[in-house]
This record gives structure tokens, sequence and C-alpha cells, in this order.
């Protein structure tokens, strides 16, 4: 029997999110960005005449700069065993002692398992998705601490000015081993974008980007830009459109302010700490507690399936609409159940609604989500559902890991 692979990605929001290529490129490619707001030219040359003003240190040569940053940077490879994938972007360590790592969030959504590889030593470790802050595009990685890792050193993107050169770090196209490199000047500070991951079908706003003559590629996401002065002034973020050289760095003031929120663990708007339950089904999002109701909304976005298959479903994508629900007034109406999953195993199949978790009622999809992401993986629940032949039944499931945020 031939041993299934998942499709390799690489990951960028475009204005493209740049990060991760590596989910293969091939599975959809880049995501566009498209840039709103640029800066006035008054106003780009009134920043630039303020930060003349300033003190800045000696610069230093490329070389100089590449052996400085250069140790810190790995590659990231995110599974994504729900969407038969696997997808490839940058990071770079923050702390040596700890493990912590610095990514793009987009490099690692809806993964289920995460590896870095120190491009300096070619060692690759399992990571951690320690947290991550949906609106900043920020996540925090963390591998168990190793002899001879070292972090990088971080600027203050506060005193980046308009015409600074900078040098941009990352795993160009998934090829992994040294990492690629681009030269070249800030042109803004202050950059609104509009980026859009058109493979895995979500868009964001990003603000107060930093723009770069700097060419960043698929893959490149989630790695360090560096300033002259030899340290990350910014995370590599996204690739202009339509032949564009411009790319787009989040300041690293304002990564590093994600950073600390999540692991110092306060919650927060968009930020989720670690990674919660996973039952295996599917289900759609809202409030309603119709499964009725539900059904109609799936079958606005989703196939019908005519033969009224009942079994489980490797991928999202394999999901579709049930034909047959079960017959109560309210809770989870489940349009599909994963293979290898808890869900699966308990007998759960589309069709059916779950109506009480962990010993809570379940009176929508949204409240059956919100259940299972409080609850840790590996926990065992017990989980009550009817049949679509109107049967209750009630099962003690254990949940694995969720696919990240």
């Amino acid at each position: 029997m031939t041993k299934h692979e998942p499709r390799p990605r690489k990951r960028t929001l475009i204005p493209l999110l740049v990060a991760v290529l590596g989910v293969a490129l091939g599975v959809g490619g880049l995501a566009l960005l498209h840039v709103f707001a640029p800066g006035s030219p008054s106003s780009m040359a009134e920043r630039a005449a303020r930060s003349e003003a300033r003190a800045v240190p000696r610069p230093l040569s490329a070389a100089a700069i590449r052996a400085r940053i250069e140790p810190s940077v790995v590659d990231v490879v995110a599974t994504l065993t729900y969407d038969d994938e696997t997808a490839s972007g940058t990071g770079f360590v923050i702390d040596a002692r700890t493990g912590l790592i610095l990514t793009n969030n987009h490099v690692i959504r809806d993964a289920t398992s995460v590896t870095v590889t120190v491009a300096a030593t070619g060692r690759t470790y399992p990571a951690g998705i320690v947290g991550v802050d949906v609106p900043a595009d920020i996540a925090v990685l963390q591998i168990r601490p190793v002899a001879g890792l070292l972090a990088a050193p971080l600027g203050d993107s506060a005193t980046v000015a308009v015409g600074a050169p900078v040098i941009s770090f990352g795993n160009q196209a998934g090829a992994g081993g040294s990492p690629a490199i681009a030269h070249g000047v800030i042109t803004d500070t202050d950059r609104t974008i509009q980026a859009d991951d058109g493979v895995a079908g979500f868009s964001e706003t990003l603000h107060g980007m930093l723009a770069t003559t700097a060419r960043i590629e698929p893959g490149d996401s989630g790695g360090p830009l560096a300033g002259a002065a030899g340290t990350v002034i910014g995370v590599d973020t996204a690739a202009g459109t339509g032949g564009s050289n411009t790319g787009y760095a989040i300041p690293i003031n304002t990564a590093m302010a994600a950073e600390r929120q999540i692991t110092a663990r306060h919650p927060g708007h968009g930020i989720s700490l670690g990674v919660g339950g996973f039952l295996g089904v599917v289900v759609g999002p809202g409030t309603e507690r119709s499964p009725a109701a539900q059904q109609e909304r799936e079958r606005s976005v989703a196939a019908v399936d005519p033969t009224g298959a009942t079994g489980c479903v490797p991928t999202r994508d394999d999901v579709t609409t049930p034909v047959a629900i079960a017959p109560v007034p309210a809770g989870a109406l489940v349009v599909g159940v994963l293979c290898g999953t808890g869900a699966a195993t308990a007998g759960i199949g589309p069709g059916d609604v779950i109506t009480a978790a962990d010993g809570h009622p379940v009176k929508s999809p949204d409240a059956l989500t919100a259940a299972m992401d409080a609850i840790r993986p590996g926990t065992v629940i017990p989980v009550t559902w009817v049949s679509t032949t109107g049967g209750t039944r009630t099962s003690r499931i254990r949940l694995g890991p969720a696919p990240a945020v």
C-alpha cells in the first residue's frame, strides 16, 4: 500500500502575507496584498527628516549582519492533517534559554503539529504552540532548550526611518537550508495592508506595517527583517503583487508586545493560548440552535451528498451537507466527522446532533466550539448525541489537539 503524503504548500500573504511558503506553493500559490492608504510623499518626507536628527548606530557590513542574524533563523513546517497539506515558513529564536520562537500566525494556521529546523545546524525539533495573536498575525512557538541555540538580537522599530537599509531572511519556497536573503530599504513605516491567502481562503487587515524594497517571497513569512545595526526590526509577513518589489513586515515592537502578552498568558482580543481539545466533528459557525436551520445554512456553502453517506472523511474538503439529521430542536449539527478522531471512534456520524459535552448542555455549534476550546487535549469527556434515527447515545471520548487558530 502506497503511503499517502500530504500536499506541500508555501504560505504567504499577499500583499502577500509573506511568510509561509511551505505548504507547497503548488497547492494554491500566494495570497494577494492590496495596499490601502499608502503614506503621502509629504508625510514620508517629514518622517525621513525627523529620523535624520536621530543618532543611529554605526552600520555593519552585510556579512556582519548575516553573521549576527542567521544563527537564530529556523525553518517552520506545519502539518495540516485535516487539510491534507503541509505548510512551510520561517521563524527566529527570541529566547535561547527557554526555546521561544517567533513567526507569523498565518504560517501555522490550521496546523495539527509543527516542527522547526535550525538552519545553522540542520537539526529538527517538534515545536509546541505557546499561543497566537490573530489580529497581529504573530505566533509564539517553543522547542526544548538545546545546546548552541542562539537568539536574534532585537532592535527598536520605533527608530526605523524611511530610507534605512534592511536585509530580509527567509525560507524561500520552503527550500530549507541556509536562509535566502534580500537587500532593500524602508519606504514607509506606517502602512495599512489587506492580505489575502488565496489557498486557505482567509484575509486580514494589518496596520502600522513596515514597507521595504527587500523582496519578500513565499516561505519567507515569519523571518527576521534586520536593520543596519544588525538587529531585528521587523517580521517578514507579506509580499507585494503584480511584480511589485515592495514587501511588508510587522514592526518588531508590535510583534514583541504580542509575544509578551502571550507568554504572560494574558487573555485578550484575538489571543489564543496553546491549543484546545478536538472532538473530530465539523460543525458550522453560529449561535443558531435549530439543527434544521443549521442544515439549511450548510446547504448554501456545501453540496449535499446524494448518497447520504454516514462515514468519516479524511479532510474537511471532503465534508458535504448531510441529507438526514437528528430530530431534535436544539444542539450542534454534525456536518462531518474526521477519520482517526475520537468522534469517529465513538461512532458519531454526519447528521447526528450533539446535545451535551463534558456535563454541560450544547445548544448551538458555537457553544460546542467554545466548550472544546476550554478543554486540554488528552482529556476524556462524556459526549451525548442524538442520531439521525432518533436514538440518544453517550460515550466517553478522548480529545485530540485542535488545529491551530
